[in-house]
């Protein structure tokens, strides 16, 4: 799987090829198949990695190697970097040492070539040599040894029939090249490498361009025709700040160079140490494409959706400037999610400004700010960012007239699986967003979406099962619902997480004289709505029907939740705003109330009716937390400021139906025409009661 570069350096009309760096450990197996698999999703072709020297003559590293290269062989093109040096025959007995013999290196990768050759075409000799925690260039004054070695791998390589590149330089520093152009390497040199790292190691960065034609300077002054490439580049999300790593990637795309090879497919193990040791700088650990346990990165994501082509016309992925301090707007964190884009369209539609704030972490959230972008143009002010981050949060609070917080970690089992980061998003996210509303001179104020969760599973109640749900036996709580009188009682490291941000919210409201409410919210769906079994079932049953697939339920399907439609829940949102200065500091339990309950099998039933036929289904074990009944008594909301749900199940379901169904562009079913007239006289009766 060879492939010839023959581009012209000096031709900027066309872009470099594309890799990814990754190193393997020995043992790494299923990582070797998991970033093989994320290189083919991403259409990448080109794999630079390590071999090391030092591992090569440990017991198992001869086999390790025997079985690494031709498995990446069979699915990339491999650029093999050959470093570190066997302790035991180094000036000093570490693997960044020179060796007392330099010839030692040239013949290893004889031995290497003859071995494993013909799976490679290029061999890159030693990494970051003016990197002292790579090479300890203080060991060898001067780089003669380092010259000697590479010199003669170099020669012995091309004798070998392979095209040799001389390890890349981090920080890029065209008086190192100079000499090695002094020293007599170059000669056998056919490509030469750079690395760089804008704002994570390389603080006081130039750009790409000044940097590149500082070293084409000096290969044009020794008339060097060797093809200059970017072997090493990218940015550590270790502050969060993925739009950031998106941003570099795309520059470097536009570099003069004739390859690239971004670093990297996966994050460091959180439990391995670097080369420069375990945790002494936290940056090395966040360069991947991927967090450690597979999930993608805003980079990732949009590159497998979107392809190289695409990313740089994305351009309502972005980081607005605000550019005057006159220039309001309502900020809603999480804007992009399904009760954030539908929040932004009421605002928009009545003429308002909003930023929306959001990490797009969320599976299809790029859709509802596309569609947003396109729909409200320069009203709608975007900031990608990531909650965690305090001075992003600080710095698009700074003009916020109103704060709707809605960014989180939305998913019980998403916590149970990591719950340090369901901690980091929902109860560290809130902090960011309540210090940031404190330090402005006129506090915005804030509305935050809470969940039932707080309430716990309500395992002291008891539930009657009647047909295809269960009912409460107190007749109170059938009657009403849950109150917010109700103790608190954390369940899963998720309700632990947003109970806290809940008590944060209510505290500040008190201690510091925020305006601030809190809404313990049930179930919510309508229209931008992804959902999938774990958050936004409604949206999730109903995409699952539309695909014609199966349904899977946790628990037997009897358990009943108050549903509120989404356009019900904004007219909640807006209330709250404006009523906010009699009800802050208080906690509202917000859903569909008892007139709008429904059970999974029920909603099913409604849904096959829309379908034309059955849904197939599956049963799980009840999940930890899960509760069997719960519906929000919505009366003290509807006391305070009037409000109440306007559509009912039937309405709001054929709603959603409709929508998903026109989002994919198929006919909506014919029943679902005549359901909202039928809705119509319900809605008056409600109103006038």
């Amino acid at each position: 799987m060879n492939m010839d570069i023959n581009n012209n350096a000096a031709d900027q009309t066309r872009r470099p090829a594309i890799g990814i760096v990754e190193w393997f450990r020995p043992g790494e197996k299923e990582h070797v198949e998991q970033v093989l698999a994320d290189l083919k999703e991403l259409g990448v072709t080109e794999l630079r990695t390590g071999v090391s020297w030092a591992d090569y003559y440990t017991e198992g590293g001869k086999a390790w190697y025997e079985w690494l290269i031709p498995t990446l062989a069979k699915e990339v093109n491999i650029l093999p970097c050959f470093l570190y040096t066997p302790p035991s025959i180094g000036v000093r007995a570490k693997t960044s040492s020179p060796p007392k013999n330099p010839k030692a290196y040239a013949d290893f990768l004889d031995v290497f070539i003859t071995d494993l050759g013909e799976h490679f075409e290029w061999v890159e000799l030693w990494n970051e040599p003016n990197n002292r925690t790579e090479y300890d260039f203080t060991l060898d004054y001067g780089w003669y040894k380092f010259a000697e070695m590479v010199g003669g791998a170099a020669y012995w390589a091309k004798q070998r029939g392979k095209k040799t590149l001389l390890g890349g330089m981090s920080p890029i520093d065209p008086n190192w090249l100079d000499v090695m152009f002094q020293r007599g390497v170059m000669q056998y040199i056919d490509a030469i490498g750079i690395h760089g790292f804008p704002d994570v190691f390389d603080q006081l960065w130039d750009g790409w361009n000044e940097n590149i034609e500082a070293v084409r300077e000096v290969m044009n002054r020794y008339n060097c025709k060797a093809e200059l490439w970017i072997t090493e580049a990218g940015f550590s999300t270790w502050q969060f700040d993925e739009y950031k790593q998106l941003k570099e990637f795309k520059k470097v795309l536009k570099t003069n160079v004739d390859r690239v090879y971004w670093y990297g497919a996966r994050d460091l193990d959180l439990s391995l140490p670097t080369v420069g040791g375990f945790h002494v700088d936290e940056r090395e650990y966040y360069f991947g494409l991927k967090h450690t346990d597979g999930t993608p990165k805003l980079l990732y994501r949009l590159w497998a959706k979107h392809g190289l082509e695409e990313l740089e016309e994305l351009s309502y992925v972005n980081r607005a400037i605000t550019k005057s301090a006159t220039e309001r707007y309502t900020l809603i964190t999480g804007g992009a999610g399904f009760v954030g884009t539908n929040l932004a369209k009421r605002l928009l539609d009545e003429g308002k400004r909003v930023m929306v704030f959001d990490s797009l972490s969320r599976n299809g959230v790029e859709r509802n700010l596309e569609w947003l972008h396109e729909t409200y143009g320069d009203r709608l002010q975007v900031h990608v960012g990531d909650i965690r981050d305090a001075q992003s949060v600080q710095k698009v609070m700074q003009n916020a007239e109103a704060v709707f917080h809605f960014a989180a970690q939305v998913a019980v089992t998403t916590s149970l699986d990591l719950p340090v980061n369901d901690f980091e998003v929902n109860a560290r996210g809130i902090i960011n967003v309540l210090e940031a509303i404190r330090a402005q001179d006129n506090p915005p104020p804030l509305v935050f979406t809470s969940t039932n969760k707080v309430y716990g599973g309500l395992e002291d109640l008891r539930f009657v099962e009647n047909g295809s749900r269960y009912n409460p036996s107190d007749e109170h709580i059938k009657a009403h619902g849950i109150s917010e009188k109700r103790p608190l009682d954390f369940h899963s490291p998720y309700g632990c997480s947003k109970g806290a941000a809940d008590q944060y919210v209510i505290d500040y409201a008190r201690t510091y004289n925020m305006p601030a409410v809190v809404f313990r919210m049930s179930c919510i769906y309508g229209p931008h709505q992804y959902g999938n079994e774990d958050q936004g079932w409604v949206a999730h049953f109903a995409i699952r029907a539309i695909e014609d697939k199966p349904i899977s339920i946790y628990g037997d399907g009897k358990q009943v939740r108050d549903i509120l439609f989404v356009e019900d829940l904004v007219d909640a949102f807006l209330l709250a705003q404006e009523h906010m200065p009699r009800i802050s500091g208080q906690a509202f339990n917000i859903g569909g109330g008892v007139e709008n309950t429904v059970s999974l099998l029920e909603l099913l039933k409604v849904m096959s009716r829309y379908k034309g036929q059955e849904i197939p289904l599956s049963f799980g074990n009840w999940r930890p937390g899960d509760q069997h009944y719960y519906v929000s008594d919505i009366r003290k909301f509807r006391k305070a400021t009037g409000w109440y749900p306007k559509h009912s199940v039937q309405e709001g379901v054929a709603k959603l139906y409709q929508w998903l169904c026109e989002n994919r562009g198929l006919e909506v079913p014919m029943v679902l025409n005549t359901i909202t007239q039928q809705e119509e006289e319900r809605v008056k009766k409600v109103a006038v009661a």
